[in-house]
């Protein structure tokens, strides 16, 4: 089951390959089908197997001999491993099915920034109505904490998942608006996105995560100097990351941050 785990997750890695390329530009993700970009040639079944055309192929066009860039290997290859994995920690459960479904929208999202600098409202928009609607059933299993109080009915779930969207919204909106343009609006607009996946307080541990990620990532370019001061450096794939790992472990990670300084 894990090996059928891991082949679905490569198959969803390929369709965000696609989903990357096209909806930047405002194409159609169902048609026309999947195609080689050099000469046009529609590619046949065994050229969509993920992962294993991409080596039979060694990443080029069989026809025009074009490359195939090396992230759709990545991303098949990524996708196929998490959700084999997730699988593994979480068991066939609802839990397991929702963390892979987020997982593959921050990772679209993280994909699409790195290359185009844009976080895109046809992903983050939909996939916020659609949080909201699950967030009774997956946000802490539908409970919701306050005051050491614990209820666990549907609608503490639904409240929890708000009040997280509404915190990583106004986390992020507030130095955006400082900085006029240091931080875009997407990555406001995708924090309300992480906190109604995490739920209250698991949305800092992802947005903090995701700046100490960041921070360190800019120091280490800007030091080995792969960038310039004033070049930007996109902030959503390690809001995305954090967001991941929050997802299977932020209450983990926040029962050792207070177990440490929460006396």
């Amino acid at each position: 089951m894990i090996v059928i785990c891991g082949l679905i997750g490569a198959a969803a890695g390929s369709f965000l390959n696609v989903c990357a390329d096209r909806l930047p530009a405002e194409k159609s993700i169902i048609y026309p089908s999947s195609h080689c970009d050099g000469c046009g040639r529609g590619l046949s079944a065994w050229e969509l197997a993920p992962v294993f055309s991409y080596l039979a192929l060694r990443g080029r066009c069989r026809t025009c001999g074009v490359k195939i860039p090396l992230r759709v290997l990545w991303v098949e290859l990524g996708c196929g491993l998490w959700t084999a994995f997730l699988f593994w920690y979480k068991g066939l459960s609802p839990e397991f099915v929702f963390m892979a479904l987020y997982s593959y929208v921050f990772i679209l999202i993280a994909i699409i920034d790195l290359q185009h600098k844009l976080i895109l409202n046809k992903v983050v928009f939909p996939c916020v109505i659609a949080g909201i609607i699950i967030a009774p059933f997956f946000v802490h299993g539908g409970n919701f904490y306050q005051g050491g109080v614990h209820f666990g009915d549907v609608s503490a779930g639904l409240l929890n998942g708000l009040i997280g969207g509404a915190v990583g919204f106004a986390f992020l909106l507030i130095p955006a608006l400082v900085t006029r343009g240091g931080m875009g609006f997407g990555d406001v607009k995708m924090a309300f996105l992480i906190g109604v996946a995490t739920g209250f307080g698991e949305v800092l541990v992802a947005i903090l995560g995701g700046i100490i990620l960041g921070g360190m990532t800019a120091v280490f370019l800007l030091v080995s100097r792969l960038k310039k001061r004033k070049e930007a450096i996109p902030f959503g794939p390690f809001l995305s990351l954090a967001a991941i790992i929050t997802l299977v472990w932020g209450s983990g990670i926040m029962g050792w941050y207070l177990g440490i300084f929460g006396g």
